[in-house]
């Protein structure tokens, strides 16, 4: 029997960091999964804990401390994977192992080159083995959309019967059309005998920008677990972006038919966090989370909205969490004020974190006639940058000398692990070269810049600048992030992180001297 609920599957952190250039630490992700927490998300796919030990203690960690979601670890149709996902998820309030294995002739042959028998008998028997362990078992037989039917159908009806509770029918090359699909799903609940008794999922990829549309076609059709990412993250161009598969499922329950639990007041600052903490900017047009979502540029769209919202606006920004602006804050501002707004943003800070955040509110204030809520933000995320991330080394200081007849050179002081004090200068091809250069004369640690992006927090003159890097050492990728409202300051400051963020995770404290 199909109910009127779909289950929400968040997989940001597991399909989600295998996004290129992503690399999240245990504390990292246990903060988004606190906000996936709020969000109120079904299920967590915390990682896959066979992949590394890093992945292993991150699934273990948000198992032990995110209680209300049931918490799932992927695992591969190989026993040592499943016997790693049970001891990653075992002290999970609700725990699930999800296992997949390739189903289509092109991934069997050329993958795994097994026979579909051999396919077969590993499906069952690791669904089996999963049983043991726990009772929510979810099975994926992987590029289902390019599986021959006949063979699908007695891929699930086995593992059905091997006790998986969860069927999920993966789009993994983001290959079918909706209506091609929704048949898809309605072939699989026609001819599986005992499909009626589990949950039926999908998990559609974005190659074509349709996973959003092949999701909600497979709801329509009796698919009642959606799998996504938060932003559409994941491999290649992404996953479902789940904060359109939630809205569009509410916004037309009306040939739908369905509802979900998630608390779409959520889902701005859920959004906001997961761009901040991978460094993957929301693109402005990006559907119900960018920063155009709401805004009416076209002077007939103005007028329409100013006399009656619902003109052009399908949505009510407030009900999927966007700000309302209603209170300015500028240098004259207290503590009270801070505090009632960063409350309505979603921050809920103790007495001690309240003061460390006024006190750079005050000094943003002084260059700042108005602070607004995406300056708060900036703020906030620079804040969570230093809490999540040691300060091995912090920049104390930076100066730069460049024009367009002069040698950029920069001077930086950084205070060491020890507390030390070092000031060196250098130049560079351009005044962020010469600051990187400096920097890297007293930190001396190799790498490899890949990637420099500033990006504009509000508008205007005084605008706060917000620097994203991601820097490359050993084939390892570490993104770092800086804000100020000068880009030279929030250069070094982005860079900085990125370098911590490097001996943090390498377990570095103080770099030896190259020679």
């Amino acid at each position: 029997m199909v109910d009127d609920r779909v289950v929400i599957f968040d997989t940001t952190l597991r399909d989600g960091e295998q996004s290129a250039g992503i690399g999240l630490t245990t504390q990292e992700k246990l903060e988004i999964a606190r906000q996936l927490e709020k969000l109120q998300v079904d299920v967590i796919e915390a990682g896959f804990a066979a992949s590394s030990p890093g992945d292993f203690d991150a699934v273990k960690t948000i198992s032990a401390e995110v209680r209300t979601p049931t918490i799932a670890s992927l695992a591969r149709c190989v026993p040592g994977d499943v016997d790693r996902a049970w001891e990653a998820i075992k002290d999970a309030r609700h725990p699930r192992i999800h296992v997949f294995i390739s189903s289509s002739d092109v991934q069997i042959m050329n993958q795994l080159r097994k026979n579909p028998e051999e396919v077969l008998d590993m499906a069952v028997s690791s669904v089996e083995r999963a049983k043991r362990y726990c009772d929510d078992v979810e099975f994926s037989p992987m590029d289902a959309t390019r599986t021959d039917m006949e063979y699908l159908y007695q891929l699930v009806e086995a593992t059905i019967a091997a006790g998986a509770t969860t069927i999920n029918i993966p789009d993994t090359v983001g290959y079918a059309m909706p209506w091609e699909f929704a048949e898809r799903i309605s072939k699989i609940r026609q001819n599986v005998p005992g499909i009626d008794k589990v949950v039926l999922s999908v998990h559609c990829h974005n190659d074509l920008g349709l996973a959003v549309a092949n999701s909600l076609a497979a709801v329509e059709a009796g698919a009642r677990q959606v799998e996504g990412c938060i932003n559409g993250l994941g491999e290649r161009a992404g996953n479902a972006s789940l904060e359109e598969v939630v809205m569009g499922l509410k916004t037309r329950k009306d040939i739908l038919g369905v509802s979900t639990g998630v608390d779409t007041r959520q889902i701005y600052r859920t959004s906001r966090m997961v761009s901040d903490i991978t460094g993957f900017p929301v693109q402005a047009n990006k559907a119900i989370v960018g920063a155009n979502a709401f805004r009416h540029a076209s002077g007939i769209h103005q007028d329409g909205v100013l006399k009656e919202r619902t003109t052009f606006e399908i949505m009510d920004p407030q009900s999927v969490g966007w700000p309302s602006n209603a209170l300015v804050l500028g240098k004259l501002s207290g503590r009270a004020g801070l505090r009632s707004r960063l409350e309505e943003l979603g921050y809920k800070l103790n007495p001690d974190e309240l003061n460390v955040a006024f006190e750079a509110f005050k000094e943003l204030a002084d260059r700042k006639r108005e602070v607004s809520d995406a300056d708060l933000e900036a703020l906030m995320s620079s804040q969570r940058r230093t809490v999540d991330v040691p300060s091995i080394y912090e920049l104390e200081r930076v100066q730069v000398s460049s024009g367009n007849h002069e040698i950029p050179t920069a001077t930086v002081t950084l205070i060491a692990p020890d507390g030390t004090k070092t000031t060196d200068a250098a130049t560079g091809t351009g005044p962020v070269d010469a600051v990187y250069e400096a920097i890297n004369r007293i930190v001396k640690v190799p790498n490899k810049l890949t990637e420099f992006r500033i990006d504009s927090v509000t508008e205007g003159i005084d605008a706060i600048g917000d620097v994203t890097i991601r820097i490359q050492k050993d084939g390892n990728t570490y993104v770092g992030r800086g804000s100020d409202t000068d880009i030279l300051v929030a250069s070094a400051n982005a860079y900085m992180n990125a370098l911590n963020r490097l001996l943090a995770i390498e377990g570095v404290s103080e770099p030896a001297t190259t020679t």
